[in-house]
């Protein structure tokens, strides 16, 4: 087990995770079984990864559940995640209770279904006391999405101080576009797991990652275990982040 304050006094706390989880289909597919049992599996990997998250004092955990680009799979497929989704909001708040887990979205509610939602809200609603894992649900999510939809929050605000819509371009900076994001209250992901071998972004948390150090592992997110996010976590302990500048003595 490990410790989630980094052994680095320079460095700051790990507080922010953020997980692709990609594989769900290739698993299923490489035992001859129906892509739906990859996804099933994969829902217990996430189990897995969050308990151990929570257990490790891991402020913040974004699963990144469905796409906004995910809508061109058959809608068998949609349909069976999208289900999934609700079956387990619906059916894991003892141990959200037990962990003290808090679930969040980010993402786009509109196109999601009314059920769907229904669910969502009602597991924000009974968590949001919860003071441990905070687990955000990228769910009807794209980061190019939500930085539009900030944007248009932006100008919605200027409307309503009278400026008919318009955006005073001194307005716009990094700090006024963050505070419209989908959950400005989350400090940025310092690590963003990618699983399946995969080397993209994949339109993950664009505005947020933007200096998130990333982990590319080979595993297949249904055999993803709470061991595998702590090796990610080591493996980020060993990393010197720079944001762009020099260490003073390697100045010439």
């Amino acid at each position: 087990m490990i410790n989630p304050e980094n052994s680095n006094p320079k460095a700051a706390r790990l507080q922010h995770i953020g997980i692709i989880m990609d594989g769900n289909g290739r698993w299923a597919e490489q035992r001859g079984q129906f892509r739906t049992q990859g996804h099933l599996e994969g829902l217990k990997a996430a189990k897995r990864v969050v308990k151990t998250a929570s257990g490790l004092g891991i402020p913040y955990l974004t699963l990144y559940t469905f796409s906004t680009e995910n809508w061109a799979r058959t809608a068998e497929e949609v349909g069976f995640i999208l289900g999934l989704v609700k079956k387990h909001l619906r059916g894991e708040l003892e141990f959200y209770r037990e962990n003290r887990i808090r679930i969040r979205h980010a993402g786009r509610r509109e196109g999601l279904p009314g059920d769907i939602l229904e669910e969502l809200d009602q597991a924000c609603r009974d968590t949001r006391d919860f003071t441990g894992l905070q687990v955000i649900l990228a769910l009807n999510y794209g980061g190019r999405d939500e930085i539009v939809r900030a944007v248009k929050r932006l100008a919605a605000a200027g409307a309503e101080n009278g400026r008919a819509g318009t955006i005073d371009g001194d307005a716009i900076t990094e700090k006024t576009i963050s505070r419209y994001l989908d959950n400005p209250d989350v400090p940025d992901p310092a690590l963003i797991i990618r699983t399946a071998g995969e080397f993209r972004t994949s339109n993950f948390l664009l505005w947020e990652g933007a200096y998130a150090e990333y982990c590319i592992s080979g595993k297949l997110w249904p055999d993803w275990t709470g061991t595998d996010l702590e090796e990610a976590i080591n493996n980020y302990r060993k990393r010197e982040r720079r944001f762009g500048a020099v260490p003073g003595d390697k100045l010439q």
